[in-house]
């Protein structure tokens, strides 16, 4: 049976040029996704041959060269995001990541838990097999979404955000809330979509990749919880208030954003994640 060459494949592949892959690794994950060889082969011919719209769509495609963060020119210990005045705790070089603290009030984690308590349910993942979400055994945390705007609270907090981290209020996706009780975890992941994954290109269409996280702790626990990236032996201590965020220029290992939730051995933690992507997220 023939495979057809369809403008979301071809997007597929042009994103996947544009972000520095090879045409052998592009063969090579297309097998691995079930393409046909001779549809595998048409397609890639059609790559390098420069099929119709190749040229100007990898032109169109975000170089990076602008990454969200804070302004840490001048080793700064405190930074004015608007309305708040925050620290600067930690800072980590490769991976870029930056503890903050004072980031939220008493008053802001206590309303973001009251209004996302009754909504809770199972966390999901994206799957980036098919482009939408499923039950994950390695993340065993309650969640829910707000909507970008969708309270006092939250739009309060996307403007400090837009403003600390210098990225577009517009480009973030909705404020996610996570409750962690005793024994949950969530193991250690990148937040970033894999390119070699067929379900990516679905995922894109939303507003790009991903290229930073900030993770904000809304109730610390009484033990354990700590978030950790494994690849530099760091651990953040998820004190109330405070928030870690972490960027990464490109979808792969190198940029050594593997991170994780470890579990919590008693009380219940809570904590906020936004991610934010190359473009806006619709």
């Amino acid at each position: 049976m023939s495979q057809a060459i369809s403008p979301e494949l071809r997007e597929w592949l042009v994103a996947q040029l544009a972000a520095g892959h090879s045409v052998p690794a592009l063969r090579m994950s297309m097998r691995e996704a079930g393409w046909h060889d001779s549809a595998t082969d048409a397609a890639l011919a059609q790559l390098e041959a420069g099929f119709p719209q190749a040229e100007a769509e990898v032109a169109l495609a975000p170089t990076r060269t602008e990454m969200p963060g804070p302004d840490l020119d001048g080793a700064p210990l405190y930074i004015e995001a608007g309305d708040r005045r925050v620290q600067v705790l930690q800072t980590v070089r490769h991976p870029r990541v930056v503890v903050f603290g004072n980031l939220l009030s008493a008053e802001e984690c206590e309303g973001l838990i009251a209004a996302a308590r009754v909504r809770l349910a199972r966390s999901l993942t994206v799957e980036t097999r098919t482009g939408g979400e499923v039950l994950n055994v390695d993340r065993t945390s309650d969640g829910m979404f707000f909507e970008r705007g969708e309270n006092e609270i939250v739009a309060r907090l996307e403007q400090r955000l837009a403003m600390l981290l210098r990225w577009p209020l517009e480009y973030g996706e909705g404020l996610q809330i996570l409750r962690y009780a005793p024994g949950a975890q969530y193991r250690p992941h990148y937040d970033y979509f894999d390119p070699h994954e067929p379900g990516t290109p679905t995922i894109l269409k939303r507003g790009g990749q991903r290229v930073a996280t900030l993770v904000m702790y809304l109730q610390e626990p009484e033990q354990g919880g700590a978030t950790t990236f494994p690849d530099i032996g760091l651990e953040v201590a998820p004190v109330r208030g405070t928030g870690v965020f972490f960027s990464y220029d490109r979808p792969d290992p190198a940029t050594r954003t593997l991170h994780g939730g470890a579990p919590v051995l008693a009380g219940e933690k809570w904590v906020a994640t936004k991610w934010l992507r190359e473009r806006e997220f619709k």
